[in-house]
């Protein structure tokens, strides 16, 4: 969470300006008395050819007003052309509002980069509320696959995204303990705990786990209670074996999990909610019954495809229609145990009991059908104060030179996410799973990663970062006292002339720069870490751009021998490019190298 209010960055500043120019219409009898200027926003041009900014206020605040939006499009651009940001204002279509500011409001932002350092595009928009992301949370019957990973990085990404944007972040694993899985995983583990005392057990049996990775566990039994376990039955060496598997799977899975720099502050024991003194699946059930939201009943035969909880029995529902589901689900099964849909009310109203009214769950590629229900929980549990938002993590196909990757022999039937991070690095996972929207499947090419071209995004960012470090090297032959040290450097630039940037191209990158901050902002509002690979990817092309300019116009070159005064302008640009380079790779926990090797 950011320490201090961030200063108001140029879109925010804009903004403000229609604010103000809505008010004084209020005043002026224009627009009505209380009017929501909430969705009013200044947002980049899609078409720079139309200006520099454009706004929608005219086009949402019409109808509240009773006005044609053209009209009322005219009386604020007729404002706004008396700012003194304001080059000129342009009424398009039916009421948007295209702004083109003056140069020195490129300028003014560029020295906002260098004023605020390594906290520009830090944001309070998140006012300090507490949101809770909850991410990976794998089942702990192994090692971490190729899907896995990208669940992690997506939502280890939005929670820095989040905490930058001004949130108060909670990350969170909830581990699937309880179940058959678990199960299933302790008589794979007593197997290969008969293995360990020397037992030969040939091949694994099916519907058990295959993987070389639990032949630790089984050592680690054997070692711990000889034969002991041997000599008990199953319901009493199955919760020992349990326990063992569950504790040493989730520290390979935080050891994994560290080979990506993801750590969580929460891992929430789905078995803690019956375990415990208190049983709070129950207590939720009945919390719900209560409410009215549970009762006895039936449901009918499932029209089309079947539903996979469909039984034609009394049973136990929770009313999951009163809140926008397709049908009421159960919360009891035939044997009178509870359903996973129980479990899931339950630990979610725990977070509703920390004060999480904002919840964000990552979920994978096959929960898709899951969503509904349990947004609908959420607003019968919290009488509709918190909010769920399910971000589908969608597949990964893994690849080399375009050809599938054969499965791990570790593993027994997928590749680990170890396996990835140790031969391509954890800057390219983290990078390239977010180089995509993460509801779109990914292809990743273990080859085209480490590739040193444009056409490896990860590979281009960072290289526009070390360029900028290798411009201010070159630069110290004629600036001798221009500081190595960031800070001290950013401080040594602020009071360069801006105005001499004047160059098409040196203008574009500054208009890149001031919309960082306003990235960030929108990203974190929709949850969408990918904007800002996205973004930075345009930052660098943008930056190399000018480089290459220079390269071929030598009047263009970042450092001219014979005028120090602009060479200092325009070492301010690359300084201000490779701090928003850095603080954009830090949101996604990727490295910002000084040097290319």
């Amino acid at each position: 969470m950011a320490t201090s209010a961030p200063t108001p960055h140029l879109f925010a500043n804009v903004l403000a300006r229609v604010h103000a120019i809505c008010n004084a219409l209020v005043s002026e009898g224009v627009l009505p008395v209380g009017i929501d200027l909430s969705r009013v926003v200044v947002e980049p041009t899609k078409d720079a050819s139309h200006g520099d900014m454009a706004s929608n206020a005219a086009m949402v605040l019409a109808k509240e007003a009773k006005a044609k939006p053209r009209d009322l499009a005219d009386a604020i651009a007729a404002k706004l052309r008396e700012d003194d940001l304001v080059t000129s204002v342009d009424v398009a279509g039916p009421g948007f509002i295209n702004l083109t500011l003056k140069s020195s409001a490129w300028a003014d932002a560029l020295r906002a980069v260098l004023r605020d350092g390594a906290s520009y595009g830090r944001s309070a928009v998140g006012a300090g509320e507490k949101v809770n992301v909850e991410y990976v949370s794998a089942n702990p019957t192994g090692p971490m696959h190729v899907g896995h990973c990208r669940g992690a990085v997506f939502g280890d990404a939005l929670a820095s995204l989040l905490d930058c944007a001004g949130y108060d972040v909670a990350r969170e694993y909830y581990i699937n303990d309880a179940g058959a899985q678990v199960d299933v995983l302790a008589r794979s583990a007593h197997l290969r705990y008969r293995e360990a005392l020397g037992e030969a057990i040939g091949d694994i049996p099916e519907g058990l786990y295959p993987g070389d990775y639990l032949v630790p566990v089984g050592q680690a039994l054997a070692a711990e209670h000889g034969a002991a376990l041997n000599q008990m039955p199953e319901d009493k060496w199955l919760p020992i074996t349990r326990a063992k598997a569950i504790s040493m799977m989730m520290e390979m899975i935080k050891g994994d999990l560290a080979a990506l720099n993801i750590s969580h502050e929460v891992f929430f024991s789905e078995r803690s909610l019956i375990a415990g003194s208190t049983d709070m699946v129950g207590a939720t059930i009945d919390f719900l019954r209560a409410k009215g939201d549970v009762y006895e009943g039936r449901l009918p035969p499932p029209k089309g495809k079947p539903i996979d909880d469909y039984e034609d029995r009394e049973q136990t529902l929770f009313r999951a229609t009163a809140y926008g589901d397709d049908v009421d689900r159960p919360l009891l099964k035939s044997d009178g145990g509870y359903t996973y849909f129980a479990s899931d009310i339950a630990y979610h109203k725990t977070k509703f009991d920390r004060g999480f009214l904002n919840m964000v769950d990552v979920w994978g590629a096959d929960h898709g059908g899951y969503i509904k229900r349990v947004q609908a929980a959420i607003k019968a549990v919290t009488a509709g104060k918190a909010e769920l938002d399910v971000k589908i993590v969608q597949l990964v196909k893994l690849l080399r030179n375009g050809e599938p990757v054969k499965m791990s022999k570790r593993s027994g039937d997928f590749v680990t996410l170890r396996e990835v991070v140790d031969e391509v690095g954890s800057d390219a996972v983290r990078f390239m799973m977010l180089f995509r929207k993460n509801d779109a499947v990914l292809d990743f090419d273990l080859a085209k990663v480490i590739e040193q071209s444009k056409d490896n995004p990860v590979f281009y960012v960072q290289y526009g970062h070390a360029r900028g470090h290798s411009i201010f090297r070159n630069a110290r032959e004629m600036l001798a006292d221009l500081p190595l040290e960031t800070e001290a450097r950013t401080a040594y630039l602020k009071d360069a002339v801006m105005e001499r940037l004047d160059d098409v191209t040196e203008l574009g990158l500054m208009r890149q720069l001031a919309l960082y901050p306003r990235m960030i902002e929108s990203a974190a509002t929709a949850h969408e870490p990918h904007r800002i690979a996205f973004y930075l990817y345009d930052l660098a092309s943008e930056f190399h751009a000018l480089w290459t300019r220079g390269r071929d116009m030598p009047h263009l070159r970042f450092i001219i021998t014979n005028d120090a005064e602009l060479t200092k302008a325009r070492l301010a640009l690359v300084q201000s490019v490779v701090s928003v380079l850095a603080s954009g790779l830090a949101v996604l926990g990727v490295t910002a190298p000084d040097e290319m090797r």
